[in-house]
Parts: structure tokens; sequence; C-alpha cells
């Protein structure tokens, strides 16, 4: 007897936690951190349907959190003053573990040197976190850069309660110089630029940092970058690293940055804020890595706009780097990028997966107007595809909609987009089928989609659709029903945008 079990599809998974990550399978327990640590207690409530949570916008109970984790799962002694950044643990250790991938594999040949592994963290903080977590979970060695006065108090604490750990990680004073501009209209906090750069347990003859180049020089003096020197200017003559990593300031001022009111993670001026945002900053590094590109293996940051992501690949291409390689870093509702880049010639052929080039579409929604937010967003697209008579299922916990339609839902969709004479000469093939159906082997009513929302950063969504029947004859019709989504979307909900045609 012929098997009468379906043969189903596998549908196209969000992108999750890095497997190796402490938290991938298990997600941190409220309850039992709160029954183990009195400190805790406090900050963890009961929602109606019995979960305990805390509350995101209290910047005390996510340090406290982060404190916890860090102690109870990392054996870590930290703490952070009021109002400087609070990283979340999970988040830190999917970028440590994707080093750690681009470090084990085969793109560039192995490092000849030490077994121990070297890195460089850009604008540690008073947090410290990816030293901590890369010399405690791999025992990794970190030079960690910072310039203000209390980012590098507390960031030498950190490392000195953790004997342990400490001799692996040495924090270095970036000082102001003469080719620092600062920033009209800048933070309120003053930046500490008096002296030569200091280095704790620095000692007498070390080697003196690379000069600024020329090119360095007039980079931050155009209107794309202002602000400390960030490699050039910090790393020694003669030192030499496996990897640089970033959590650059994403905002180009700091009302941008208080746009989310629904988590408080702190974060000074200088952390989180610089003339051009994370476009400029990054692109700064770009510039440096030229300079550097014998000290580093690998130089990667992370990236909170996607738009930003492209923009910065191309200019990698456009330099000369032999390798670029991105990746996705989600944690909840939040959605980042990391990016990596380095000028060793590869020691094999990159082949990157077939990916179909119509079957996953995306877009950022940006200027997102305060009222509104990914929720509000994510029921609008379910009215979208139900407004034409589709079927949408709205999974709220994941935040996607599943979009089921017929040739009939598609066609009033694309009717809103342009006159159906000109849907059928944008996709002749398709809409041929859609119209003689009975020659077709799939049903007509299966045009499959899932379309997935992420915050980036506040002000900021990703909106990616992916469809699950690629080879359904409707599917050509896919972009411009994305084209369609993402037009209405901007014109309902974000600032200062244009009316749809």
């Amino acid at each position: 007897m012929p098997s009468t079990k379906k043969n189903k599809r596998k549908r196209p998974e969000r992108p999750t936690i890095h497997p190796r990550n402490k938290y991938s399978d298990k997600p941190p327990d409220f309850a039992l951190l709160a029954s183990l640590y009195p400190s805790f207690k406090p900050f963890v409530f009961y929602s109606r349907d019995g979960r305990p949570r805390i509350d995101w916008t209290d910047f005390n109970s996510t340090r406290e959190l982060t404190r916890i984790l860090l102690l109870h799962d990392h054996g870590l002694d930290w703490w952070i003053p009021d109002g400087q950044l609070c990283p979340t643990v999970p988040n830190r250790s999917n970028y440590i573990h994707w080093i750690e991938d681009l470090l084990s594999s085969e793109i560039i040949p192995k490092s000849n040197g030490t077994d121990v592994v070297k890195g460089f963290d850009i604008g540690t903080g008073a947090n410290c976190i990816y030293p901590l977590l890369g010399a405690s979970l791999l025992g990794w060695s970190f030079v960690g850069s910072d310039v203000t006065d209390v980012a590098l108090e507390w960031a030498e604490r950190n490392v000195r309660n953790n004997p342990h750990i400490s001799e692996l990680i040495e924090i270095r004073k970036v000082s102001l110089s003469q080719n620092t501009l600062q920033p009209e209209g800048g933070c309120d906090e003053s930046v500490n630029g008096e002296g030569e750069m200091a280095v704790n347990r620095s000692v007498v003859g070390e080697p003196e940092p690379l000069p600024l180049t020329s090119a360095a020089q007039s980079a931050v003096v155009d209107e794309k970058y202002c602000g400390p020197p960030i490699l050039l200017g910090v790393v020694r003559e003669g030192e030499s690293f496996d990897f640089c990593m970033c959590n650059p300031p994403f905002f180009e001022n700091m009302e941008e940055a208080g746009l989310n009111p629904k988590t408080a993670c702190g974060g000074t001026c200088e952390e989180m804020v610089c003339p051009g945002g994370e476009k400029a900053f990054i692109t700064r590094i770009t510039e440096d890595s030229i300079a550097l590109k014998d000290s580093f293996r690998w130089f990667t940051s992370m990236v909170g706009r996607k738009t930003n992501l492209k923009f910065l690949t191309v200019k990698l291409r456009e330099v000369g780097v032999t390798i670029v390689k991105t990746t996705e870093f989600v944690q909840g509702q939040t959605c980042r990028w990391g990016l990596a880049w380095s000028f060793i010639p590869p020691v094999r052929k990159i082949i990157s997966p077939q990916i179909t080039e119509k079957s996953i579409l995306s877009f950022t929604v940006e200027g997102l107007q305060r009222q509104f937010s990914a929720i509000n967003v994510l029921q609008y697209i379910e009215s979208f595809f139900c407004s034409s008579g589709a079927s949408s299922k709205l999974n709220t916990a994941s935040f996607v909609v599943d979009i089921t339609a017929s040739n009939e839902h598609c066609d009033k969709i694309l009717k809103q987009v342009m006159h159906s004479s000109e849907a059928a000469s944008c996709y002749p093939e398709a809409r041929e089928q859609e119209i003689h159906g009975p020659g077709c082997l799939q049903p007509p009513n299966n045009f499959c989609a899932r379309i997935s929302v992420f915050q980036q950063i506040p002000g900021t969504l990703l909106v990616k659709g992916s469809l699950l029947h690629n080879d359904n004859p409707l599917s050509g019709l896919f972009p411009s029903i994305m084209q369609r989504l993402e037009e209405t979307l901007r014109y309902k909900f974000c600032r200062g945008r244009g009316t749809l045609d």
C-alpha cells in the first residue's frame, strides 16, 4: 500500500541564537535565578499566564539581570555605574561565537603564531563585556580600548575583580589629539583629552602607537567622522591580532537613541552617538583597516541597519578586501548583523550557498513614529493581506504572519500596485498560468509566504518575506506584492514619507 502520509514542505526557519550559546537550548530561568540570588528577586514578577518576567524598561532590572547571568553562568564578578551601557549577555555571546567560527574556519590560512587567540575590542566600555566573555569562555586575550575616564576605570575594575582571567585583558586609553574634532552640539559629558595615550600596566620602552596616515587624517576632518582614533593611533607598531570587534555607536544623536520606550539599556553619549552614526564609524574602521591589513587576520563589527550593511559591503569590495562575511544576530525581536572582512588571500574558493533570488525579500521601515511598535506593524501586515481576502495567520510570539492567497487574492493586491495589463507585461508567464490554472500541477490556491518583523534599532524595523513555494506559478508576483507592502507600511507608520500613488 502506498503511504498516504502527506509530503510537507520544510518552511524556512527564522534565524536563531548561536547553537554554542549557553542560552540556545535553555533561556534564563528568572524564577530560578530569583530563588538563588536575593538581590534579583525584587525585579521579578509574574504575568497573568504565570510566567516570571522583568521590567525591561527599568535600567536597574536589566543591569541586575546581566550581573546575575555573568555570575551564575560565567563565574564573573561584574558591575557598572548608573547610565553606562548595559549589555545583554546572550546577544554579546552570539558575537563571540561567530568570531570563533571565523577563526576555526578554513577560509583563510591558520595563524602560524601562538595558540592564544588575541582580540582587540574597539570601545570596550565600562562593561568590558566582550573581553570578559572571550577570556572566560575561550581563554582569549584582549586589548580593550576606550576614551572616557569612567569607562576606563570601570573596565579596569571589572578586569581586576576577576583575577582568574585578569592577565588576559589589557585596558588601553585612547587620547584625543590635534587630529580629532569635537562634534557640534555634542555630548554633555566632556571627554578627557589631556596627555598622551595611557595604558594600564604600561612599562617604559613600549613602542609608540602607529601614527595617523594622511588619508586617515582627512577622513577625520570630513563630515563622515569626527572623533577619537579608532584603530590607527591606538594599535602599536609591531602588534598583531587575530581579530578586532566593535559594538559601534548606532545613532547620530541622543534623541534618535531614545526612540525605543520599551527597553532601558542605558548608554552615554560617547557609547551611543557618533556624527554620521554607525555608517560613518564603521567606514572609518574600514579605512583604518587598509593601513593595518597586516596587523589583523579579521576585522569585524556589529551593524544595526541592513541598509548600512549593504553600503559597507560594497565599500569593502572597492578597497580590495579578499573576504567579506556577514551573519545575522537575533535576540527576541531585536535583529543585528555581523560584518567581517580580511585582506588575507583565501586558501580555497568560497562557494556561496545557492539561494533563489526571489524566494526571500526584505526591506527596512525607518523613521517609525513613536506611537507605533513592531506589534502594530505586524498586525497591520495581517490586515493588509486579509483585506484582499487572503488567509493570514498571525503569531505574536514569534512575530510572523503566514499568508495563503489564491489567484484572485493576488490579483486584488496587484491591482492596488498597477493595472492588470501592467502586471501581465511584467510577469507574462505567471499571469498566463494564473488565468489558465488547470494546466498547473499544483492547486491554484497555494501561494504561501511568511512575513517576519524584526526590530533593528529604535525607530527602525526589518520586514522579511519568505516565499514558501517558489516553484508555484504565482511566485513571480512575490516581488510586486512585497513592494506594495513596503510602500503601504512606510506611508502609514513613518515620519516624513511621501504619499502613495
